[in-house]
């Protein structure tokens, strides 16, 4: 996978905005039920740096999950330039553990956080062996989306023209 300070300006905008079509997200959804399943974790959250939830599975029924998602991107974002002032280039996964509900959290393919919440039903350490494989498998998703010809997409040639045209008609109205 080439640098991101190596990159062209397309290569770069590409990896910091992947998008992430069905094929991908219904990928994802069986690799976080399959970690559920595995480690016992209540519920598996993909956000993106920028705090946007990617998709989830598992218990959410009283989590808020954009506030959630915001103050996970926020933390690790501290991480990172706590990692940067002790030498290092960024701390890859980070825990808290509360009275009754624990938080992991871990980077994946520089660009996604996988957050775990997970009580005493399991252990940190089956949450960690079990994510660190999770992670890996969603990054080789993450790069053959990096891969896929952008040329290739769903949309025909004519959507943007035909699309500009139905405005065009709307507003001169």
């Amino acid at each position: 996978m080439l640098e991101p300070h190596s990159m062209s300006q397309n290569q770069r905008l590409r990896h910091d905005r992947l998008t992430f079509y069905k094929e991908d997200i219904d990928q994802i959804d069986e690799l976080l039920s399959d970690f559920l399943r595995l480690s016992g974790a209540k519920c598996a959250l993909l956000i993106d740096k920028d705090g946007h939830l990617v998709t989830k599975r598992g218990e959410l029924c009283t989590i808020d999950i954009d506030t959630i998602s915001a103050l996970v991107a926020g933390s690790f974002a501290a991480t990172k330039e706590m990692a940067r002032l002790l030498g290092e280039e960024e701390f890859t996964a980070m825990f808290h553990q509360g009275e009754r509900d624990n938080i992991q959290l871990s980077l994946v393919g520089d660009r996604t956080l996988l957050t775990i919440l997970f009580d005493d039903r399991t252990t940190v350490g089956m949450v960690r062996l079990y994510a660190g494989d999770t992670a890996k498998k969603l990054a080789a998703i993450y790069q053959a989306a990096m891969q896929r010809d952008p040329s290739g997409s769903q949309l025909h040639e004519a959507f943007g023209t035909d699309a500009k045209s139905k405005l065009d008609n709307l507003f001169d109205s």
